[in-house]
Parts: structure tokens; sequence; C-alpha cells
């Protein structure tokens, strides 16, 4: 299917969805839903009605500039108005093909975000803590709320392990291209000889769940209980208010010890665990579908080293779209993460438009 033939899918499925909200006999569900996708619909036939205007305009100018009824000064006008006209309507194509892209309608969710220390011991962990402010200062300049979902603090004041919960409408649209290996280049506070060490933390960033999308059967849930324990072993409460939930058919493990609530510890841990399944359940359908997607910058192996944070230099890299800007210190307080997302996001849309030009 041309993308010309989605445009008339898009207008006829427009016009239908508009007489069923006319013609009634809807009750308050089925409005709700028939209403959402006629709005989502529109700004797709307001730009396709948009480019087929000035396409016509553009066949009237251009017969208007070679009929030779017409005086030399009608044509000549008919001719610069044809030329500001055939500069527009590329932009118009390509606005109306971006809005024809397909959706990934977990895009506008809320997300959750899981780093972990990699390779470099002490080091890696205190890049995990750094990742973790990095993005937490990003979602604060976007309004998106942040919250710490669990944690595993070492002794020196980094993470080995950390999930937070971003909400925000279209978070997971923007953070989806992080998933991967950050890898860090820099001198460890440890290290007296001055030398430069690499290590690495990984990032996912998993869609948030509703409940329709996940079904769990509490008899494939096994559920501990066990006391919190801080860095080092210190006991942070005398409670056995920690909890493990183990998803037995996937053997999925979540745990939650940041609340001195067993009740809010097994809320927090079924939200990460809904998380785990429901993105399981997408890239199973996303390997289904591999072969239509020759290429997409935000998705892949998340195992994949996808950036570099070189402190000596003070660039970052990400090595995607072999992209480096020299602004690591505006970097990790979050406020260049959106030229890199951009970027990718670009990227990924630019794949995509070719891909439906070869479709079409």
């Amino acid at each position: 299917m041309s993308w010309t033939d989605n445009i008339d899918r898009v207008m006829h499925r427009h016009r239908e969805l508009s007489d069923r909200m006319a013609g009634g006999g809807l009750d308050a569900s089925e409005f709700q839903s028939v209403s959402m996708e006629y709005a989502e619909l529109s700004p797709i036939v307001e730009k396709a009605q948009a480019f087929r205007d000035a396409s016509a305009e553009r066949d009237d100018l251009a017969a208007m500039a070679e009929d030779p009824s017409n005086d030399r000064e009608m044509r000549d006008l008919a001719r610069e108005e044809l030329a500001a006209l055939d500069e527009r309507l590329p932009e118009l194509e390509q606005e109306l093909k971006l809005l024809l892209l397909p959706k990934d309608e977990a895009d506008r969710r809320s997300c959750i975000l899981e780093i972990r220390a990699g390779t470099g011991g002490d080091e890696a962990a205190l890049f995990a803590g750094d990742l973790l402010r990095m993005y937490q200062r990003y979602c604060g300049l976007r309004g998106w709320q942040f919250e710490v979902l669990e944690a595993s603090e070492t002794e020196i004041g980094g993470f080995s392990q950390v999930t937070a919960s971003i909400t925000g409408n279209g978070a997971y649209g923007r953070l989806k291209f992080e998933s991967g290996t950050h890898r860090v280049q820099r001198v460890p506070e440890t290290e007296s000889g001055g030398r430069i060490h690499t290590s690495a933390a990984t990032v996912a960033v998993l869609p948030e769940a509703e409940e329709v999308d996940v079904q769990i059967n509490e008899a494939d849930l096994r559920v501990d209980t066990y006391r919190s324990q801080g860095a080092g072993g210190q006991h942070v409460n005398t409670t056995d208010s920690a909890i493990r939930i183990t998803h037995i058919p996937t053997n999925t493990v979540v745990t939650c010890q940041d609340e001195k609530s067993q009740h809010k510890n097994r809320a927090k841990a079924m939200k990460v665990l809904m998380a785990k399944l429901y993105d399981m359940e997408r890239e199973r359908m996303d390997s289904a579908r591999a072969a239509d997607r020759k290429s997409m910058v935000g998705t892949g192996d998340r195992s994949g080293r996808i950036r570099t944070y070189n402190f000596p230099q003070g660039r970052v890299t990400d090595h995607r779209i072999n992209m480096t800007l020299y602004k690591l210190d505006r970097m990790m307080i979050g406020e260049a993460v959106d030229e890199i997302l951009d970027a990718l996001i670009l990227e990924d849309q630019t794949a995509q438009l070719a891909e439906l030009g070869e479709a079409g």
C-alpha cells in the first residue's frame, strides 16, 4: 500500500467515525472510544486536505502560467506563485508522511527505568548513580514525576541496581532510546595514579503496563518477605516489610524494600512486574514483525553499547548515530539530553520514511 493509499484510508475512516458520532446510538464507552480515534485522525486529515488543496492549486497555476490567452503580467504572477508553491509542497508532503507513520501506542505512556552497574566494580556503581541523577534532573526539566521504586546502594554511594517510575505523557516515547549499555571513561576517585578507567552501566526503559495489558494469575506468583537491608548489610528496619515476587512461568523476579509498609512495597513490585511482563510480550510481537522493519534505532539488543561519556575530553558520543557533543557537563545535569534524543527520533523517523517510500 502506497502512502497516498494510506491518506485515502485515513480520510475514509475519519468520515466513518464522524457519521457514527452524529448518528447517535453509542453508549458512553463507545462514544469515548470513537471520539478519541476521531481526534487522533483529525490532524492527519487536516494536513492531507491542505496537501491536496495545494496540489490542486499548483495544477491551476501551472495551467495559468502556460495559457497563451492570459496576458504576460498574469502569466508572470502565476509563475511566481507556482515557484513558492513548489517549495512548500515537499514540506507539506514530509509533514503528512510523518503523521502517517505507524504509531506505537506505548509511546504516550509513562515508563519504568532500570539502571544496573556493569563492568567496572565500584566505579560502575558510581556511574549508575550519575545516570540516575541525570535522568532525575531531565525529568524535572520536562515536568515529569520521578520516583525511585527500588535501590541497592553500595557502601561508597553508588548503586548496583536502581529502579524508578517516571510518570508523564510521552515519557516512554522519548526515553525508550536510552535502553542499552552506557560506557564511561574517567579517572576514578579511588585511582591515585590518574589513570583513566572504562566502566559501564546498563539501562532498560519499559513502558508502564495497564491492567488490561497484563493478566497475572495469583497462583503463578511466589511472594517472599524479608527484612529490608541497606548498604553493607545494615538493617533498615526490624520488620519483614521487603517483598520479593517471582513470576513462576517466566522466572521473572522483582523486589522492593524502600517502603516501611509491606503493602506499599508489594504494590511497587507488582508495578515493575507488570511492566516487565508487558515488555516481554511486546518483544515477542516485535520479533514476529522484525522482517517488516529494516532499521529502528530505538530497538535492538539492549546489551549493545549505545553511548560513551568521556570525562577527560568533556564529550558524550552516541554510537548509533555517530553524534558527539562536547557538552558532557550539561548532559549530566539533564540539559543536553534532548539534543541527543531529538537526533535519535529524527533518525528513526527518517528510516521509517525511507521504508514508506520503498513501499509506495
